[in-house]
């Protein structure tokens, strides 16, 4: 727990491999009933660990109980039902590379919400990045834009990103509390609306029951992996590295999930790196490293002793 750069690439590489357990659930657990299970069991694994601190805290826990639920509806399992929604839909390299819209649509919220400005280089970033996006949703051909011709699985994944940077970028608003507590109660609130979305959109109550009862022994590996790691563990990891290195290095380290992503896709699914996958990663990167370059730029001007 003491080597940060350790810490945060698991992180990353927990929440790349996410992806993958989409694919893997396909025959399974439809993505509702995915969703249920995963944070049903994350609550109840996080609980016994976190109730000393909910008690501690429940006092912040009961006045920020809208901004929880709201993290837990929207960050949690709405982006992860879309994210496991499209995985039936297209290649997990392009969920993965689409994962990288998420920074940029973070920084194009600070500016449209919050007004927080950027430079002229920062802009540029911002703009490959999109490109890039939208030459993997595009498979290569931004002028289906046009005429809306966009793969429904790449569609949804972008519905995602939008959904989990309006959740990161409402995180200022998060209540003083400490991880453990945080995780627990936004993860309770992520289990109702994971069962909200089953009794709306999936099979119910009766499908549910079908569906796990029919698992073999792939389904649960599947369930155990999303509720443990990229639920729990990863949480913990990513809070221990940017406390040990600050949010402004740590966050960096979120550019490797579509990274994680891509390459497990190749390696664990056999999927095929197009053409297409590599001039989208070479605008995605591009963008992302100017738009971070700016960021520090603009960061080491303002330390600067005057």
């Amino acid at each position: 727990m003491g080597q940060p750069y350790l810490l945060l690439t698991l992180s990353a590489l927990f929440w790349g491999a996410n992806i993958i357990a989409g694919k893997y659930a396909i025959g399974e657990l439809d993505p509702y009933a995915l969703s249920v299970m995963r944070w049903l069991m994350a609550f109840l694994i996080i609980l016994p660990f976190a109730w000393s601190s909910l008690k501690a805290e429940w006092a912040e826990i009961r006045c920020a109980w809208g901004w929880l639920a709201f993290y837990g509806i929207l960050g949690f399992t709405s982006f992860n039902v879309l994210l496991y929604a499209a995985t039936t839909y297209t290649a997990a390299v392009n969920v993965a590379m689409i994962q990288a819209a998420i920074p940029v649509l973070v920084m194009v919220g600070n500016f449209a919400i919050f007004r927080v400005r950027a430079s002229g280089l920062h802009i540029v970033g911002v703009v490959l990045t999109i490109y890039g996006v939208v030459h993997v949703a595009t498979h290569g051909s931004p002028l289906r834009l046009v005429g809306l011709d966009v793969n429904i699985g790449d569609a949804l994944m972008l519905l995602a990103a939008l959904f989990y940077a309006l959740h990161s970028l409402m995180l200022r608003y998060k209540p003083k509390i400490g991880w453990l507590s945080f995780i627990a109660s936004a993860s309770f609130f992520a289990m109702l609306a994971a069962f909200g979305y089953q009794f709306a959109f999936g099979t119910g109550a009766a499908g549910l029951v079908a569906e796990v009862s029919t698992m073999s022994w792939r389904g649960w590996a599947v369930v155990l992996y999303v509720a443990l790691l990229p639920s729990i563990v990863a949480q913990m990891t990513y809070a221990r590295g940017v406390e040990l290195i600050g949010p402004n290095r740590g966050s960096l380290f979120i550019n490797l999930i579509p990274v994680f992503g891509a390459l497990l896709a190749v390696f664990m699914l056999g999927e095929t790196l197009e053409m297409f996958h590599m001039v989208a990663a070479a605008f995605i990167i591009a963008g992302i490293g100017i738009a971070e370059y700016a960021a520090r730029r603009h960061l080491r001007d303002i330390l600067k002793p005057q």
